[in-house]
């Protein structure tokens, strides 16, 4: 499904062009892949609650239709954004995670959380109003950190339960109201494994549409402490030398592209690009 993404706001009330069907960061499918002719798939007997512009993608105007739930339809099945993310298709996935962002807006934003009246569609802009006290609603992102904390030749990773069997990653954590980025850093590794850090220092970012994350990537120093695990949230952690690294985060992911990062500062490698 190889296609350039060019997002942008269109129409909903103009006919034809493609059209993706989105549930809980899975899409629609079938023998051609995840996009539909539109006018076909809005035929069909589905849940849709809400369907907006995205953009256009390999020149076609694109759309989504926001479902209730998972619907059935002969010869079609549900793939899941992760496994878009593994498989390696910048693009696309660099598309669905935009979709699945809009999506999930759409769902969580069909009724004023004010007063409960109906949301509506501004025309023109990518956002909700209500028509009784004019509440808007604009898509949501969530700023949330992930670092790599080093000592010489050796890193911090560690699993969470819900991670792969066997991988392990650098640390992340959502920013809390009133604190910076670097306050959320420091906190999160002090809460998720007792250790203390120094030296924090920006990487770069990734939008993570897992729901509607921006993961600001960061590198620290080891500053002191012992390894304590935040039971609840770390399963377990330790100390890798780059040498000998456990079963790591997918390629595409930031927190992948911190431990390459290092790992070819330190052996005098090719620097890893940043994923889009």
């Amino acid at each position: 499904m190889a296609g350039h993404w060019q997002p942008g706001l269109l129409d909903p009330e103009q006919p034809g062009g493609l059209v993706l069907a989105h549930h809980r960061q899975h899409f629609l499918g079938d023998a051609n892949g995840l996009l539909f002719p539109r006018e076909w798939l809005k035929q069909q007997e589905l849940p849709v609650i809400a369907e907006h512009g995205l953009g256009h993608f390999g020149g076609e105007p694109l759309y989504l239709l926001e479902l209730q739930g998972k619907a059935e339809l002969p010869g079609c099945h549900w793939q899941g954004l992760r496994q878009v993310m593994l498989e390696g298709d910048a693009a696309l996935f660099q598309m669905l995670g935009f979709a699945a962002q809009i999506g999930t807006w759409a769902s969580d934003n069909r009724f004023c959380g004010s007063c409960a009246t109906a949301m509506l569609q501004v025309p023109g802009e990518r956002a909700m109003q209500c028509p009784a006290c004019n509440l808007r609603h604009y898509p949501r992102l969530s700023p949330s950190m992930i670092v790599l904390v080093t000592r010489g030749d050796e890193v911090l990773l560690a699993r969470s339960p819900r991670f792969v069997s066997g991988v392990y990653s650098t640390l992340a954590g959502f920013v809390e109201p009133g604190e910076s980025v670097e306050q959320c850093v420091a906190r999160e590794v002090r809460e998720e494994v007792g250790v203390e850090v120094c030296n924090i220092r920006y990487q770069g970012s990734q939008n993570w549409p897992f729901p509607h994350s921006l993961m600001l990537g960061f590198h620290a120093d080891y500053a002191g402490g012992e390894i304590v695990l935040q039971e609840e949230e770390i399963e377990d952690a330790g100390w890798f030398s780059i040498q000998a690294l456990p079963p790591l985060p997918a390629s595409r992911s930031i927190a992948r592209y911190l431990i390459d990062c290092y790992v070819a500062r330190r052996l005098g490698g090719t620097e890893p690009v940043l994923p889009d």
